[in-house]
């Protein structure tokens, strides 16, 4: 009787011997997460042709993933946008979900059984460069292969290690423990993209611009500028930003409450990451608005009167900028105190938490 012979593996010969077709699939949130990708989309297919000797294909794929109540990944979602690429090898999918796991934050979780890789942006740092991510692309890549496929190992940052998980199959690539939440909080700032969201304050920045103006025109704003230490009046600036801070956290309610347990330090990131986005959002306004008032300080106040209303032989520079920086601090918090964002769905989409929450929704919905 003849030997039965098994199907033939279409990984059992490999790349560097015999070019054959590589299809990777990458899917991304919508925003910073999908503009990366995109930046990197060509640079990464041919690094791949050049490590495997293989005709690559990329494509992509702009799509939110819906997580579960206990905010774990739908892997549903992710099987239904796949199974629109009935040719696709290999998957990964860069999320700006933050993942904390075995109380280190995770960088990338790769699935062997389904050939995806889950890789978060958040993780990956304030400034993720294309080098950076690349690496971890091709890292990834490497370990969704069977033995004896992978491309000559690329090294990865020295803060991340790939782990084995022997019970599920899966691997995972934790930050470093010290660095890890430090570089983790200032990935989520900057995935929430702070100075878009300034934009979204229009109605705040055109309320504090109001109140600010009046420095312009009231002489005892002069004098009382003039008298103020350098100290004094940065701290006056700072107050005026922590001010319009706590309003726009406790209005909108982007302040999590503490909670026990595994995601007391998921809560924690959350938060401090929200505060570090409305403290960069509300300095850049305030910036602005100095600069505003400044220009218009040169244009409307004449150097010799206010040289005569200090009682100083001549007005400096800097007395045009004290103006307009105590000016700028009564405009944020006379003007700007009761004003919130633009529109409830700009709310939604300022942070992680509000962002998670709808993505609950709706997968509970669907």
């Amino acid at each position: 009787m003849s030997a039965i012979h098994p199907p033939p593996d279409p990984w059992r010969t490999p790349w560097t011997k015999a070019p054959v077709a590589m299809h990777l699939l990458l899917i991304s949130d919508p925003g910073l997460p999908s503009r990366r990708v995109a930046a990197i989309k060509d640079e990464l297919e041919e690094l791949l042709a050049q490590n495997f000797d293989a005709d690559v294909h990329v494509d992509t794929c702009p799509q939110f993933i819906k997580v579960q109540a206990d905010h774990q990944l739908e892997m549903s979602t992710i099987d239904s946008v796949v199974s629109e690429y009935p040719s696709a090898d290999l998957v990964i999918m860069l999320t700006d979900i933050p993942r904390h796991t075995q109380d280190k934050p995770l960088i990338a979780e790769v699935l062997p059984d389904r050939k995806v890789a889950v890789v978060s942006c958040p993780t990956l740092g304030a400034v993720t460069s294309k080098r950076r991510l690349l690496k971890i692309f091709m890292s990834c890549v490497n370990q969704l292969l069977p033995d004896g496929h992978t491309a000559p190992r690329h090294s990865l940052p020295r803060w991340g290690q790939w782990s084995s998980r022997t019970d599920s199959g899966r691997r995972t690539l934790h930050a470093h423990t010290f660095t890890g939440g430090p570089r983790l909080v200032l990935g989520m700032t900057m995935t929430n993209e702070p100075l878009r969201m300034a934009r979204k304050l229009s109605r705040a920045l055109a309320a504090a611009s109001a109140t600010g103006a009046f420095g312009i025109f009231y002489s005892s704003i002069w004098q009382m500028s003039h008298h103020l230490s350098t100290l004094r009046l940065i701290s006056i600036g700072l107050i005026a930003i922590a001010v319009m801070v706590g309003w726009l956290l406790t209005v909108n309610g982007l302040w999590d409450r503490p909670v026990r347990g595994r995601r007391a330090q998921v809560v924690f990131y959350y938060n401090l990451s929200t505060v570090l986005t409305l403290i960069i959002c509300v300095g850049a306004l305030y910036v602005l608005l100095v600069a505003g008032i400044l220009v218009g300080s040169l244009i409307v106040i004449d150097p010799d009167f206010m040289a005569q209303i200090i009682d100083r032989p001549e007005a400096k520079f800097t007395n045009y900028l004290d103006i307009a920086w105590l000016s700028a601090a009564m405009g944020v918090v006379a003007g700007a105190l009761g004003s919130t964002f633009d529109s409830d769905v700009d709310v939604k989409n300022m942070t992680h938490a509000q962002r998670l929450r709808s993505r609950v929704y709706v997968a509970e919905e669907c």
